[in-house]
């Protein structure tokens, strides 16, 4: 029995090579870039600014807190021949993906509305699920989601403890690609 096989490699959906993009979120704004490492796989580095709001009674107003953050996240994109099997398109990475979101958040700086506010240094690694869909040749959504941990650095800021914990991330993002 002779049995042929002939693949066409040239016409395999795969992942961008590099796709640069300005994300805003419910909380933030970021630019990123995702850069293939493989057919599937993709190395996303971000820098941004994480937005917080704090009041109650202790404050004459609503505060309002942008402090940086720094995001290196493997993400493989497991879908993207299926999609093209639907005629969907997987341009610019249109697929739904797994991630290890690896965050630091340092206490470099604040912009906020109140003087002398620090933030406290934390560091976060969160598996998620999401994906990213086209609105137009140069706007991306991207949902993502997942439960991990996150270290926090109390004692950078005077106190006697630092604090470990389970953490939820959620981002809802809408992005300009370059």
């Amino acid at each position: 029995m002779i049995v042929i096989h002939t693949a066409n490699s040239q016409n395999q959906a795969t992942v961008e090579k590099s796709i640069t993009s300005l994300q805003i979120g419910i909380l933030g704004v970021y630019v990123n870039n995702e850069f293939a490492v493989s057919k599937q796989i993709v190395l996303t580095t971000e820098i941004g600014l994480n937005s917080s709001i704090f009041g109650g009674f202790s404050y004459d107003k609503t505060g309002i807190i942008l402090a940086p953050s720094i995001t290196v996240e493997p993400k493989w994109y497991y879908n993207l021949e299926k999609r093209k099997e639907k005629g969907k398109t997987h341009t610019n990475n249109n697929g739904n993906f797994f991630s290890l979101k690896n965050s630091f958040s340092p206490n470099w700086f604040v912009i906020s509305n109140y003087d002398n506010i620090q933030t406290v240094p934390q560091f976060t690694v969160i598996p998620s699920w999401g994906f990213k869909r086209n609105l137009s040749s140069k706007f991306i959504y991207e949902i993502s989601g997942g439960i991990g941990y996150r270290y926090i650095n109390y004692k950078s800021i005077g106190y006697t403890k630092n604090k470990n914990e389970t953490f939820p991330n959620f981002h809802l993002r809408i992005g300009y690609l370059f």
